[in-house]
C-alpha cells in the first residue's frame, strides 16, 4: 500500500495526476516544442484554470515561474522602486522581507511573535511605502493573516500596491482582488502537483508599476519581468522553455476542481480542519501551536510536541502515513499536518483513527 503524504509541500499528489502524467508521456508532451501550437493550448488551459478557481478577474495576467521563492523576487523587483512594508510572522514572510533587502530595496516591518497574529494598530506604513507584502497563510507556524485585515489595510493605504503570498493557501482562499494587486503561489501543495512550478498573478496596477519602474532606468529583472512574461502571455507563450509537463497537470487539475466545486473543496477543507483542531485541543499533550481559533491555518495544521516530534512521526510513517516535522527551529518541537485537497476525509479520519492509537 502507498504511503499517504500530509507533509506541507511536495505533499499527496491529487488523486487524478497519476492518470494525468501516463496520459501526457502517451502524448509525449513533455517533448512538445514550447513555440508550438500545441503548447499554446497547455498554457490557455493552465492559465483560464487557474483564473477560474482562484475567482479572478478574466483580465489577471498569469505568469509561469520556477517556485514560489522565485515569485517573490519578482514581485518586489516589478512592485517597488525603493520601499516596502511586510508583514512579518515566520519563516516564509521573513524570506520575503530578506529578499527585498537583498534586492537593494529599503523595506520595513511589522513583526509578531510565531503563532501570534498581528496587530494592524502598530503598523507604521509610511505615505512613501510602494508595496505591501503580506503571508496570507505561514507555513512555517501554521498561521493565517484573514483576508479582512489585508482588505482593511489596502484601504487605509490606497497608495501602496497589495502582494499575498498564497503559496499554502491557493485555492482555498477568497482573494479579495479588489485589494490585492498580485498573489503568487505554487503547486506543490493545494493543488497536488510535482514540485517545480510557481504562478504569479497581477492586474493591470501592478504593470503599471512595473512599466513606470522601467522606464526609470529601475531593474525590474530580465526573461522574468512582468514586461516581459506578459509580451509572451499575449502570445500563450513563455520567454524561455517552461514546466511544460507540470503546466499541462495544472491545467487538468484545475479542470477537476471546477466540476467538484470550488466552494465544496473550501468548504471540506475547513471541515477537515476542524477534525484536526478538536482532536490537537482535546489532547493531553500534544496542542495546537496557534491559540486563536480564527487565525489558525486551515490548510497546514501545527501542534506542539513536548516529549519531541521525531518518536510520532516515526511511528506513523510505519503506519504509512507521512507528516511533517517543525519548520527550522521547531523541527523536534513540533509537526505539521498538510490538509489540502487531495487528503479525502477519508484520509483525514485514518490519520486521527492511528494517531488516537499512540
Amino acid at each position: 500500500m502507498k504511503p499517504i503524504f500530509f507533509t506541507p509541500g511536495p505533499s499527496q499528489l491529487y488523486p487524478t495526476v497519476e492518470n494525468y502524467i501516463h496520459d501526457a508521456l502517451e502524448k509525449s508532451i513533455p517533448s512538445w516544442p514550447h513555440r508550438s501550437e500545441d503548447f499554446k493550448g497547455i498554457f490557455r488551459d493552465a492559465a483560464d484554470g487557474v483564473r477560474k478557481v482562484m475567482d479572478a478577474p478574466k483580465e489577471t495576467h498569469v505568469f509561469f515561474l520556477g517556485s514560489g521563492t522565485e515569485a517573490m523576487e519578482r514581485t518586489v523587483q516589478n512592485m517597488a522602486e525603493k520601499r516596502s512594508f511586510h508583514f512579518v510572522n515566520g519563516s516564509f514572510s521573513k524570506r520575503l522581507f530578506k529578499t527585498a533587502s537583498q534586492l537593494g530595496k529599503q523595506p520595513e516591518k511589522i513583526e509578531a511573535s510565531p503563532g501570534q497574529p498581528f496587530d494592524f494598530s502598530k503598523a507604521n506604513i509610511s505615505n512613501e511605502t510602494e508595496l505591501l507584502c503580506f503571508t496570507h497563510n505561514e507555513t512555517s507556524v501554521g498561521i493565517k493573516t484573514p483576508m479582512e485585515g489585508i482588505s482593511k489595510i489596502k484601504k487605509e493605504h490606497p497608495h501602496a500596491l497589495v502582494a499575498v503570498d498564497v503559496v499554502s493557501s491557493a485555492p482555498c482562499v477568497d482573494v479579495d482582488w479588489d485589494a490585492v494587486d498580485c498573489a503568487f503561489f505554487s503547486v506543490q501543495k493545494c493543488f497536488g502537483l510535482p514540485a517545480g512550478l510557481g504562478v504569479i498573478m497581477v492586474n493591470e496596477s501592478a504593470m503599471q508599476k512595473a512599466k513606470v519602474l522601467q522606464e526609470k532606468g529601475v531593474s525590474i529583472g530580465s526573461f522574468h519581468s512582468f514586461l516581459s512574461m506578459a509580451e509572451e502571455e499575449a502570445k500563450s507563450q513563455t520567454p524561455e522553455t517552461p514546466n511544460v509537463l507540470t503546466m499541462y497537470l495544472l491545467g487538468k487539475v484545475c479542470e477537476d476542481f471546477q466540476k467538484i466545486g470550488i466552494d465544496a473543496i473550501k468548504k471540506e477543507t475547513k471541515e477537515k480542519a476542524a477534525l484536526l483542531y478538536d482532536y490537537f485541543d482535546a489532547h493531553p499533550v500534544h496542542k495546537p501551536f496557534v491559540d486563536e481559533a480564527e487565525v489558525r491555518s486551515d490548510t497546514v495544521i501545527v501542534a506542539k510536541t513536548p516529549q519531541g516530534s521525531k518518536p510520532l512521526i516515526s511511528k506513523l510513517k510505519e503506519k504509512g502515513l507521512v507528516i511533517g516535522a517543525g519548520y527550522s527551529d521547531y523541527k523536534d518541537s513540533q509537526i505539521r499536518i498538510a490538509n489540502f485537497p487531495a487528503h479525502g476525509m477519508k484520509d483525514m479520519k485514518h490519520l486521527l483513527d492511528e494517531m488516537s492509537k499512540l
